[in-house]
């Protein structure tokens, strides 16, 4: 199988060096001149095979992905397969589907979870649209994906949305389990008259008991290399996902207590020092790559988090 892939950053660019290990072909785009393959949007449709094309989106959410999907429905025709793997709204995907109808392209929307580790490790895919169109697209899931069985890993959530709201939900989650290991971290931190090895007591943790999990594990690498976490800054951004999970709670009528007071533990952070906050910094470092701040340096509070980018958390 022969696909597209338009965004090669941190995400992208693995993904498509995991396709290709995985048999698949991949033409990559980015407006970088040094990473991508072809030179525009219309090269990479060209590129593909005329009978039915692919082309896999990785480009933040938001304006970004509503532009390229806008210019690749002029583009591609009637069979074609679009998929959005970014961290879209998923009130965004129902929008893109009605775009693209008219042409006949198909769309998928895939909440993809795994970081800068999917290359290594394989990466959670959350998939919505049509079932001819996710069997079709099977071989590329399954490189993706981590190796195992195929529903560890791997879910056809439902129709159109569905990807992306299972994400949401998922990134929600991780917020609150984010939260609770660095608020842990805190406290251990704060009775060192008792418990004179924080970083060891956490990555005993790590195997045998009932909090075991990869997120502990890059908590236990994150103190293994600061175990004071002192080169970090306690200023916790959000990538909107939190906000959007705790928004749809809030029609639903289902209580989120922990979800959402991990979202305003995340803005706090953005006024006091925190040590529970800069674990939460860490953890966003170690599985996402995100960016954090250095200790000491203090600039202006965020704004609203809007920017959504293509990476999980």
């Amino acid at each position: 199988m022969h696909i597209g892939l338009v965004g090669l950053g941190k995400m992208g660019a693995n993904m498509r060096e995991r396709l290709r290990d995985g048999g698949v072909e991949v033409t990559g785009y980015d407006r970088n001149p040094d990473v991508t393959d072809v030179p525009s949007l219309e090269a990479l449709v060209q590129a593909l095979p005329a009978e039915q094309r692919v082309v896999w989106v990785m480009v933040p959410a938001g304006a970004i992905t509503r532009g390229v999907v806008d210019e690749l429905a002029r583009l591609l025709g009637a069979g074609d397969i679009l998929i959005d793997g970014g961290n879209s709204y998923y009130k965004d995907d129902l929008v893109h589907a009605e775009v693209l109808s008219p042409r006949g392209v198909r769309y998928l929307d895939v909440g993809v979870s795994g970081g800068v580790w999917g290359l290594k490790n394989g990466y959670g895919l959350m998939v919505g649209g049509d079932d001819e169109s996710v069997a079709t697209l099977m071989p590329v899931f399954d490189a993706l994906r981590p190796e195992g069985p195929r529903d560890e890993g791997f879910v056809h959530a439902g129709s159109v949305g569905a990807g992306h709201f299972a994400k949401m939900v998922h990134n929600g989650i991780e917020y609150g389990l984010m939260q609770a290991y660095a608020e842990g971290f805190e406290l251990l931190s704060a009775k060192k008259d008792i418990v004179t090895d924080v970083p060891g007591t956490l990555k005993a943790w790590t195997r045998g008991t009932v909090v075991r999990s990869w997120l502990l594990d890059l908590l236990v690498k994150a103190l293994e290399s600061d175990p004071e976490l002192g080169t970090i800054d306690d200023f916790v951004e959000d990538s909107g996902e939190g906000r959007w999970t705790v928004d749809e709670a809030i029609d639903a009528a289902v209580p989120l207590p922990v979800i959402s007071a991990a979202l305003f533990a995340r803005f706090a952070s953005r006024q006091e020092p925190s040590p529970a906050m800069q674990a939460v910094a860490a953890l966003r470092q170690q599985f996402g790559g995100h960016a954090v701040r250095a200790a000491g340096v203090h600039l202006p509070p965020a704004g609203t988090g809007e920017g959504q980018p293509a990476v999980a958390g």
